[in-house]
């Protein structure tokens, strides 16, 4: 029996240092690409703007009579490899604008609390710096939502109208509670397999150039607290919404039947922002949360034509 016990005792050794050596080497590897992929951030595709001593980086596509800023829902990796082909479809009628917050892509993390309205500032002060002026029609995603719903309330001149991706809405409390417990619990987990180099050996290594910048962002700026503080001030934004009248600029809101079908309140929260609307529209998509990239050309289509009635 002593003896059976040696033997694994020498097994559970061997596989103790064979993780060790994994981890290691994985850090190894991980610091070495990291240390590569530094010029991906010296040679953006866009611009950076510095806001408030850090640096956002904006990318900026075609030219027309309306402005459209496409803007990104929560914990997006790269908002402008997300949107680079909605953003190609919609600059051959308009000037395009991806903004990427703070957090987000190539822009920098940044401490301090990211409530709603200081995400607002922030891009406005971007816009304004890049020579970018409004109105705008604000395209936004899923959390991108409360901002874009903020702004409008705050500064409706600067917007002419908004196009709402299944956006994020007042009225799912419980809902924005459970996936920021979620997250709170992930994130640590998701930290240590992201700067330990785990993921980065287990997983791809990107296929293309923006697949390549995208595993880059993954593991040098992806995981970090400036998005997990912002998405603990979506409850807090949703009640300053709600205190005040709905905005009235022109609206077009998609929803996606699958995250209606999951999320009480979501198709009577979107129906409130057309109902308020000087010209709203609801449109059903029967498709997952991140519909532009299942109905974009639909969606580029109908946004050309929206731009015709402002």
């Amino acid at each position: 029996m002593k003896k059976i016990f040696k033997i694994l005792g020498k097994i559970l050794l061997v596989i103790l240092a064979l993780i060790v050596l994994f981890i290691t080497g994985s850090f190894i590897y991980n610091r070495v690409q990291l240390k590569k992929e530094a010029s991906i951030w010296q040679n953006p595709p866009g611009q950076y703007v510095e806001v408030d001593g850090h640096k956002m980086h904006i990318y900026t596509e075609g030219e027309g009579d309306h402005t459209i800023l496409l803007m990104s829902g929560w914990g997006d990796t790269s908002p402008y490899a997300n949107f680079l082909p909605l953003c190609k479809e919609l600059s051959t009628d308009a000037k395009v604008v991806i903004i990427e917050r703070f957090g987000y892509g190539l822009s920098d993390a940044v401490d301090g609390e990211r409530t709603f309205d200081t995400i607002v500032e922030n891009d406005r002060e971007c816009l304004s710096k890049a020579g970018i002026e409004g109105p705008f029609v604000l395209c936004p995603h899923s959390i991108a939502g409360l901002e874009a719903t903020l702004w409008a309330q705050k500064y409706p001149e600067e917007v002419e109208g908004i196009v709402g991706m299944d956006i994020t809405v007042p009225g799912i409390d419980d809902q924005l509670e459970e996936e920021l417990a979620t997250n709170k619990k992930m994130m640590p987990i998701i930290k240590f397999l992201t700067n330990s180099g785990i993921m980065r050996v287990l997983s791809g290594h990107g296929d293309d150039e923006i697949g390549k910048m995208e595993v880059a962002i993954t593991y040098r700026n992806d995981i970090n607290d400036c998005k997990l503080d912002e998405e603990a001030h979506g409850i807090e934004a949703c009640h300053e919404i709600s205190s005040n009248p709905l905005p009235t600029v022109p609206t077009i809101q998609y929803i996606s039947k699958q995250t209606a079908a999951v999320t009480p309140g979501w198709l009577e929260g979107h129906q409130a922002l057309v109902d308020a609307s000087s010209n709203g529209k609801l449109v059903q998509l029967d498709c997952t949360h991140y519909l532009y990239k299942f109905e974009g050309e639909r969606i580029a289509n109908d946004i050309k034509e929206f731009l015709k009635t402002l």
